[in-house]
């Protein structure tokens, strides 16, 4: 087996304007969703914001000097221009970008800039007027003719109390920007993907119902990740605290037969259907019209197996997409999951171990992934990197399957 795709490495170059202040928390937001970050500072930017600090939130040593003999020996500048995956300068002042336009290289930013192949994002930051000047104009352009991403500037209150476009854009948004746009492979691009998350809820009255740990973290993960493969994502989700990814399509469920009902409409002309919900397995036979009043010491409760949705997306006979299923266990994670793999007939299954502080509303988690005469295991990480290298496996697998011309069902 090839190698899972290793986490995004990001060049976090910062040049010297009041926003600097942002970029520690843009250095979090970054690894948030499973980036790797090497800051690059220029002698500007320690008038704002202190190496350490930035040393601290990426967890690697800040380059800030293009004379540094320890690194130089080595050609560090260059080393780093072939490490990085994008760089991202955030901010990035009027003077950088007009050094950066005209090429110069007389610190280490700029020549990093020179020196790499991988995409370059810059996110300007200035006074509006500065913003509005001619010079800054015909600079960005020439930027943006040699290809350069320009993210922003946004509009709003400045430093020096006067309002108008030159902005930077906050960390939250300049991280998921970055990386979309960036990512990888669209190694989903032109695919139709539905995502099912979260729990549901089986109610027993009005006020009563049985549902479990599921945060949806993981599997609005994987439908973000979908997204940024290029993929047009539909999102089934039982109810969760957090808020659905940009630019999926949302569907909100909750009880197994609404969540069953919604991804089999969702699955007209889907080619992957990735089953990451917690869904109930068994519901009340009828729900109480009326609240059920305590009426003794002890209750026996009587339930009946709910609808099993990867079951039934896995057997259809006609359209069938990629199946993708999850499963939990407290034990025996590969010999359950294999089981699984097999009873309901899926074409991948995605194993994690629960319980004890692991999965359930974890912001890591790890993964042995199954197929018909495969098996991949994706070590601890971030639930955004673990999604994102999910995807590419999908992804890997159904092109090689498609490829040798076989079968979409594993066992049929």
């Amino acid at each position: 087996m090839d190698k899972l795709p290793r986490p995004v490495r990001i060049l976090l170059g910062v040049s010297g304007g009041i926003a600097a202040y942002k970029s520690p928390d843009l250095v979090r937001r970054l690894r948030e969703r499973g980036a790797e970050v090497q800051v690059v500072m220029t002698a500007g930017a320690a008038r704002f914001i202190t190496a350490l600090t930035l040393q601290a939130v990426s967890g690697q040593p800040v380059r800030d000097a293009l004379w540094d003999e320890a690194a130089e020996a080595a050609m560090g500048h260059i080393e780093l221009a072939r490490w990085a995956d994008a760089v991202l300068v955030a901010p990035a002042t009027a003077d950088f970008l007009a050094r950066l336009a005209h090429g110069h290289a007389d610190d280490l930013l700029s020549t990093l800039c020179l020196a790499t192949s991988a995409p370059l994002f810059v996110a300007p930051a200035m006074n509006h007027q500065m913003w509005a000047n001619p010079a800054t104009a015909s600079n960005m352009a020439l930027l943006k003719d040699r290809g350069v991403t320009i993210l922003g500037p946004g509009e709003g209150d400045q430093a020096c109390g006067e309002t108008g476009p030159g902005r930077m854009l906050e960390p939250d948004q300049l991280a998921e920007l970055t990386l979309s746009r960036l990512s990888a492979e669209r190694v989903l691009s032109g695919q139709r993907v539905v995502v099912s998350a979260g729990p549901t809820r089986e109610h027993l009255d009005p006020v009563r119902f049985i549902s479990n740990r599921s945060s949806g973290k993981m599997g609005y993960a994987v439908a973000q990740a979908a997204r940024d493969a290029g993929a047009t994502v539909i999102l089934v989700s039982g109810p969760v605290g957090i808020d659905p990814p940009a630019g999926v399509e949302f569907v909100a469920v909750e009880s197994a037969q609404q969540m069953y009902d919604a991804v089999h409409r969702a699955l007209v002309a889907a080619d992957i259907y990735i089953g990451a919900a917690a869904v109930a397995d068994y519901q009340a036979p009828a729900v109480a019209a009326q609240k059920i009043k305590k009426s003794a010491e002890k209750m026996q409760l009587e339930l009946v197996g709910a609808p099993d949705i990867l079951v039934s997306v896995a057997a259809l006979t006609s359209g069938r997409p990629f199946v993708v299923g999850f499963a939990a266990e407290t034990e025996n994670v590969e010999e359950n999951a294999r089981a699984k793999l097999t009873r309901k007939r899926v074409d991948m299954i995605a194993a994690n171990r629960v319980g004890d502080g692991l999965a359930f509303d974890c912001d890591d988690n790890s993964l042995l992934v199954l197929w018909a005469g495969g098996r991949e295991e994706i070590a601890s990480c971030g639930k955004p990197e673990l999604a994102r290298r999910l995807v590419a496996l999908i992804a890997k697998v159904r092109g090689s399957r498609r490829r040798t011309g076989a079968v979409a069902a594993v066992h049929g």
